[in-house]
């Protein structure tokens, strides 16, 4: 990548800013036509001032020479040179020096990927790794869930700002990664999904993770493009079994031909990460029952009433019968959606899930 050159060659960016255009040429990448270009710009641009406002707008991001920065991620090629953070425990969790091992794979998986995606996420967890994913559909949002309850570490990898949610069917996944993880994006807030953000977005969980784990994918699959990634950078690539006759199998399995280690079950895995296989404790991870405050059952209550127990209600009802600020009442339907007492349907409408 060409800013990585320009801060490799210079030390620093600003350096880099600041030298003159004949310099600038000694780098690799950049002929007449382009320092034409940078020259021509540098008299149109304030980068203080662009950068303030840049800081304004995402507050949370860090830049190439930040300490912070995640180390693993910078060695790559091709380093995001702005990347943005979201999520409570973000900061805590890079500052750990547990290794981050990725689970990626299709967005169709079949009932056996998903399950085994799920289990893994919650082994890895167990034995006190930090599990990265994208946050997609399927093989993702399993491997996510599985870390979140066995009460591990997870870091989303996000294709749009880490303030948009993506798909809108992960949404009380995204709040339980939120309260639970972190979210990191080379996209500044705002930014929308669009198909050609999410394979540039892959480089970046390989370049995050000591290792690369494909649950399920077809040819032509996003997750095999994380795969090669994660060759390019040196990174190991663990591939999970399939059955033959599963075309959602086949891309994944021919991952094993170009050196990639075939899982024989979650010990096995442990043991070529870590060298040993901790104690696993196959009971499912049980969060205590949360306490509810007041405003929360009257909430439920209301929907309660409102739905006769069966159909969703509609969020402006909700707010007439308990008689509370809107504000209040979104941010605890928020809260309740993430404790798993209610999910949000299409129309801004509630129902309960039986919790």
């Amino acid at each position: 990548m060409l800013l990585k050159r320009l801060w490799e060659h210079f030390g620093d960016l600003k350096t880099a800013w600041q030298a003159p255009i004949a310099a600038i040429g000694q780098v690799e990448g950049i002929g007449p036509k382009l320092q034409g270009a940078i020259a021509h710009y540098r008299k149109q641009c304030q980068p203080l001032t662009l950068y303030e406002h840049h800081c304004q707008l995402n507050p949370d991001h860090w830049v190439l020479s930040d300490p912070r920065y995640p180390p693993l991620l910078r060695e790559i090629p091709d380093p995001p040179p702005l990347l943005y953070y979201g999520g409570n425990r973000i900061l805590e969790i890079l500052r750990q020096p547990t290794p981050t091992v990725a689970i990626v794979g299709t967005r169709d998986p079949s009932e056996y990927a998903e399950r085994w995606a799920h289990k893994l996420g919650y082994a890895l967890a167990q034995a006190g790794l930090t599990v990265v994913s994208g946050m997609a559909a399927g093989i993702d949002g399993a491997a996510h869930r599985g870390c979140l309850e066995a009460g591990g570490a997870t870091l989303a990898v996000l294709g749009t700002g880490v303030d948009m949610i993506y798909p809108q069917e992960n949404r009380p996944l995204y709040y339980q990664i939120h309260e639970r993880g972190g979210f990191l994006s080379e996209y500044p807030r705002g930014v929308g999904a669009d198909r050609s953000q999410f394979p540039r977005r892959n480089r970046i969980i390989a370049g995050l993770c000591r290792a690369v784990i494909i649950a399920e994918a077809p040819y032509k699959s996003g997750a095999l493009i994380t795969a090669r990634y994660a060759a390019e950078y040196g990174r190991d690539v663990y591939v999970l079994p399939g059955h033959l006759d599963n075309h959602r199998a086949k891309g994944a399995l021919s991952l094993v031909n170009q050196g990639a280690h075939l899982i024989l079950g979650e010990e096995a895995l442990l043991e070529q990460l870590l060298g040993h296989t901790p104690p696993l404790d196959p009971t499912p991870f049980s969060a205590p029952s949360p306490t509810l405050s007041l405003p929360q059952q009257q909430i439920l209550e209301a929907i309660q009433q409102l739905s006769q127990g069966s159909q969703s209600v509609a969020f402006d009802d909700i707010v007439q019968r308990v008689c509370l600020d809107t504000g209040v009442v979104m941010a605890e339907l928020i809260h309740l959606e993430l404790m798993g007492y209610v999910e949000q349907q299409p129309g801004n409408r509630y129902r309960k899930t039986g919790c």
